[in-house]
């Protein structure tokens, strides 16, 4: 069996855990951002309104940034206020507000779980963190605990990447924090540190603190409201702990202990409290290339018209809209490319497309979470109106304005 860990790695003493939550919760409340998600939270009466709102918010802010979240929620909840109006919505209505926000998986699942809580459950949703991971597609570990804390008021911790970086700061925690071992000793002090009596706005203070002051990189160590329980900051301050370790305690290597760092990466004094937490190296993102070509014809108002086509219910992009597009191999010659895209083109179209009547635009690079991908872009002005094999994929001939209305990725709008 693996060592356990020291204790300087854990809050074994209630009266210092009794400190921390108060000094956390006062700061707080004096210093929470105003967020939409949090004024429905704290004022609808409803307690299933109040955790589908919640539970919006969360979906919408895995992977996103607050600031890109915020316009994206407040159309939401105008639009599907309540759990049973999105479950009457369209997955393509669904897609179209959720166009640009990126991991688009996302809303097509949180859709599927509101579905399945009016025709299943009733049109209630499960009231603890454990039911929730259990019953509702989409939400994992931390999304079922902010629900079930905020919401519901159930005494369970979360652990999201601010967490993991403020918890491994404050312990000093230095093995890798991506590693399933190092995550279930977080969710267990996540466990230990949660209030009582405020479990939601505990948890969201935690988030908070990891989001505006216990940062990436540059923290504001001096703002910190917890910073005296902090050990990765006493270690800025006075330098290496003892060669010799206390019989509770652990320095830096010494022994089997499962949190500290390998030997191999001792501590950086350059790097003070920005030492922790560790993650293993990430790889590399997958190249890839795909020749895209804009078909304009001229439509009945003589406004042009651009067609679109459907990507596939799974996988990357799901269900979205794009431009005709082929996947290409790596260090194809630019001729070789328009042969391809033309064939590809011709073979959908049902009539003859020319290779050199494609017209090269340009290149356009989007990056996804694990794809590095390059759109070669061309394009190509039809004189009259083409049949389209509607076996091959939907289809559809947009305005630009209808284009920018619909259920487009990014990358699309890019090219």
């Amino acid at each position: 069996a693996p060592a356990p860990p020291p204790a300087r790695h854990l809050f074994s003493d209630p009266a210092e855990v009794e400190v921390l939550r108060g000094n956390l919760l006062a700061w707080y409340d004096r210093c929470k951002r105003d967020l939409p998600w949090r004024a429905l939270a704290a004022t609808e009466p409803d307690a299933d309104r109040r955790g589908y709102a919640v539970w919006v918010s969360e979906i919408m802010l895995q992977q996103t940034q607050v600031a890109t979240v915020i316009d994206y929620y407040n159309r939401w909840m105008q639009k599907w206020p309540t759990l049973q109006a999105l479950a009457q919505a369209s997955l393509e209505e669904v897609n179209e507000l959720w166009a640009g926000l990126g991991y688009y998986s996302r809303g097509k699942r949180l859709q599927e779980a509101a579905r399945k809580v009016v025709s299943e459950l009733a049109g209630q949703l499960p009231r603890t963190a454990e039911d929730l991971q259990k019953l509702l597609p989409g939400v994992g570990r931390y999304t079922a605990g902010a629900i079930a804390s905020i919401s519901y008021g159930q005494a369970t911790g979360v652990v999201d990447g601010n967490v993991v970086r403020v918890l491994c700061r404050l312990r000093c925690i230095g093995a890798d924090s991506s590693s399933p071992s190092v995550i279930d000793r977080l969710w267990d002090m996540a466990n230990v540190l949660v209030d009582r009596s405020r479990p939601g706005d505990f948890n969201q203070a935690l988030m908070e603190l990891g989001a505006t002051v216990c940062v990436p990189k540059a923290p504001l160590c001096g703002e910190c409201p917890v910073k005296q329980h902090c050990q990765a900051w006493r270690r800025k301050l006075f330098g290496k702990p003892p060669p010799v370790p206390d019989v509770e305690d652990c320095g830096e290597c010494v022994g089997d202990c499962p949190l500290c760092p390998p030997a191999t990466e001792p501590w950086d004094s350059s790097l003070g409290v920005t030492n922790f937490p560790r993650k293993a190296a990430k790889k590399p993102p997958r190249a890839m290339r795909t020749a895209t070509c804009v078909l304009e014809r001229r439509g009945c108002h003589g406004a042009p018209e651009y067609l679109i086509v459907q990507r596939p219910s799974s996988g990357l992009l799901a269900g979205l809209w794009e431009f005709p597009s082929l996947p290409l191999a790596q260090d194809l010659q630019e001729k070789k490319e328009r042969e391809e895209l033309a064939d590809h083109l011709q073979a959908w179209m049902g009539r003859p497309v020319a290779a050199k009547g494609l017209q090269f635009i340009g290149e356009v690079i989007h990056i996804f979470s694990h794809i590095h991908q390059t759109y070669v872009v061309y394009s190509l002005h039809l004189d009259r109106d083409v049949t389209l094999d509607p076996a091959l994929s939907p289809s559809r001939w947009v305005t630009e304005e209808e284009f920018h209305a619909s259920a487009v990725s990014t990358a699309m709008k890019k090219v």
